[in-house]
């Protein structure tokens, strides 16, 4: 990119297995992102599907706190154009994780697109 920014992307299928919908679990270490020192991060979207049953909600955590919550339907797909909703400073720590009903299993399909200034 001409702009100097980065793209950065949280992305891939993940099986998960529900803990409650108010039990949000870590649905991959590999869904861990920390903004670089000195740069400044802005999520651009979120694009998910779930392969279960039930409702899953992905919700992205901020330095350990629910930031944004992002509900799929059984057996359907969500995409949330997040616009450049705020900037995120050096050394936030972002992750995806997966709230679902005890007993749901399935998998996840999750692409958090994120651009690096």
């Amino acid at each position: 990119m001409s702009d100097g920014s980065i793209p950065r992307f949280l992305q891939g299928p993940f099986e998960f297995e529900g803990n409650g919908l108010d039990k949000p679990l870590l649905i991959d270490e590999s869904l861990r992102y920390v903004v670089p020192a000195g740069s400044v991060t802005q999520p651009v979207y979120f694009r998910g599907g779930n392969s279960s049953d039930d409702m899953v909600t992905v919700v992205l955590f901020c330095d350990g706190k629910p930031m944004r919550y992002f509900p799929i339907a059984a057996r359907g797909a969500t995409h949330v154009a997040l616009r450049v909703v705020e900037d995120l400073l050096g050394d936030t720590v972002l992750e995806l994780f997966v709230a679902a009903p005890a007993g749901c299993a399935g998998t996840v399909v999750v692409d958090l697109g994120l651009v690096e200034v």
